[in-house]
């Protein structure tokens, strides 16, 4: 959830940056994506998992006033945006809210409707009290409604990344220092990984959480990892050597909401700092081509920009056989001491008219693995294009097609043979794949509308109807709207 977002320019101009950024507050990577310049074609150099949902302008710079032209639907707010700033306090307000339902297959009929309003504060530590490259922030959710995918659909890709447990939680709270020099920078603190690694721009003009946070680490780590709207203690490294390489590496709580049930209501408040349950390792180098130049002038790039990923994660816990499950050797599960995957990301820009044109189409792909012996998803690929302006007259707005895929590990679909071996009707698992179509109409800078449809092969890789065990849930198809307004 799916799509947020934290600025990653190189050099020692990015706490400006950032700083703007949290002005317009800050949005789940899963669901990012309000606005155009965000939702656009072209990624930003480093981009994270979401960027901001509007074009943010530096505060001290003149910014439209008009209702239908700020960035903010209550625009500086008197004065007190652009006074508060000078002291290098930013502060945001986000409301996403969707509306979707499945008009075929899945466990039943009907729709849902689930909302998050986030809320963040940063400050500048500069402009507040002369130290220079620090950065602190806190963020968190008023999280509301249902979930359609665990209510109607079991499936593993979620049909809406802001899907959650209802709750008033905090997410992040962390200090960000860059050292000396401007190429280095530690954060400390309690951390979203889907704000920095694993990250695609492209992906994020989708609905489906797969497209932010995605389906293998979800499914894989301990509570779904320290992903929206969960987050874990740890410090990351980040180095720019030169514009076009960036290096992030990372510890972290190995589990965000230890315990059995529901890791949201295990942390139900967001404030439950652990340490001490395992060790989250991950690390992610970054290579950007034909980016815009760093140092902010107008000058446009010669070839299409695009950028390229490859990390991996390690943890240190021990993971159940789903071979197995509670039916192990004494009684026990049969276990295995920790769990890691590979990745690598795509974001290319394939086509556009000139340098200076609105209009332009984007192509992302994404691919990782695990072991089979230990997770229950150990390949998920996704995939997609998006088309910004595709009309004349709509700049800002953004159509897209994208296929998320989750392949049963192969320990999984062991344990659901040997079930059919003694049950012949029981349903054999393999893969789920979603398909999904999305349209982001941009109404205001400030406020955004996008239609969406998705199509499910094979929820949850073939799991057995709980309503007639004998077949499997049926493909669904889902059709859904979302609004997003920055406040």
């Amino acid at each position: 959830m799916k799509k947020i977002l934290r600025s990653r320019l190189p050099g020692a101009g990015w706490p400006i940056a950032l700083s703007a950024v949290l002005s317009l507050g800050l949005v789940p990577a899963a669901f990012a994506q309000t606005s155009g310049e965000s939702a656009s074609a072209e990624p930003a150099p480093q981009s994270g998992a979401g960027e901001p949902q509007a074009a943010a302008a530096d505060q001290s710079a003149a910014a439209p006033t008009g209702l239908w032209e700020r960035s903010n639907l209550l625009g500086d707010m008197g004065g007190l945006r652009p006074w508060l700033g000078q002291y290098g306090v930013t502060f945001g307000l986000q409301e996403t809210s969707d509306y979707m339902g499945n008009v075929s297959g899945g466990t039943a009929r009907g729709g849902a409707w689930q909302g998050v309003t986030e809320f963040s504060l940063g400050m500048d530590t500069q402009k507040a009290f002369g130290l220079p490259g620090g950065i602190f922030n806190v963020s968190g959710f008023q999280i509301h409604g249902t979930s359609l995918t665990s209510r109607n659909l079991q499936t593993l890709q979620a049909a809406s990344g802001i899907e959650a447990e209802a709750s008033t939680r905090l997410w992040e709270l962390w200090y960000q220092q860059t050292l000396p020099g401007g190429k280095v920078d530690v954060k400390v603190g309690q951390q979203s990984l889907d704000q920095e690694f694993m990250g695609s721009q492209y992906a994020g003009a989708f609905m489906n959480a797969t497209f932010g946070w995605p389906v293998l680490p979800s499914t894989d780590m301990p509570a779904g990892g320290p992903a929206y709207p969960l987050s874990s203690l740890g410090v990351r490294v980040r180095a720019t050597p030169t514009d076009a390489i960036t290096v992030l590496g990372g510890v972290f709580d190995g589990n965000p909401a230890p315990g059995q049930g529901d890791p949201q209501k295990l942390n139900a408040s967001g404030t439950n700092f652990n340490l001490g349950n395992g060790a989250l390792v991950i690390g992610e180098i970054q290579y950007a081509i034909n980016q815009p130049p760093a140092n902010g002038s107008d000058a446009k790039p010669g070839g299409l920009p695009g950028t390229y990923k490859l990390g991996f994660w390690y943890n240190s816990n021990r993971f159940i056989d789903p071979a197995t499950g509670n039916t192990g050797v004494g009684g026990g599960p049969d276990s295995h001491h920790g769990n890691y995957s590979i990745y690598a990301v795509a974001d290319q820009m394939v086509w556009r008219p000139s340098a200076d044109s609105p209009q332009s189409v984007g192509v992302f792909a994404r691919i990782m693995g695990a072991p089979g012996d230990r997770n229950l998803v150990d390949l998920g690929v996704n995939a997609g294009v998006t088309l910004k302006a595709p009309f004349k007259g709509r700049d800002n707005d953004v159509a897209g097609l994208a296929v998320g895929y989750a392949h049963i590990g192969s320990h999984a679909q062991d344990f659901a043979s040997a079930q059919g071996a003694t049950t012949p009707e029981y349903p054999s698992r393999s893969a789920e794949t979603v398909l999904e179509a999305t349209y982001q109409y941009q109404v205001a800078p400030w406020w955004q509308l996008q239609a969406d449809f998705q199509y499910f092969f094979r929820p949850a890789g073939g799991i057995p109807d709980p309503q007639n065990p004998s077949r499997r849930i049926g493909d669904e198809a889902v059709l859904g709207l979302r609004t997003t307004i920055v406040f």
